[in-house]
């Protein structure tokens, strides 16, 4: 038997937010499949812990633009 191969880890698609204690260095990553539950969640959490929005990530790559950019851009081109 062989030493099994490392991989690095693949990030999940969908909305990322990070939740931590008040004055916490690191916190805990939430992962939500839409926009609206991302910031559900954070308004959630807002009262008793600091939220962090990530942002979208997909492909394991983070995606530039938030939903939000993208309607506003759909809006001023009609």
């Amino acid at each position: 038997m062989g030493r099994p191969p490392v991989l690095p880890k693949k990030k999940k698609d969908g909305f990322w937010l990070e939740v931590r204690n008040k004055g916490a260095d690191s916190g805990t990553i939430l992962i939500r499949d839409t926009y609206e539950a991302m910031m559900q969640a954070a308004k959630m959490y807002q009262n008793t812990k600091d939220v962090i929005i990530l942002g979208e990530h997909r492909n394991g790559k983070k995606v530039q633009e938030t939903p939000k950019e993208k309607a506003e851009k759909k809006s001023k081109k009609a």
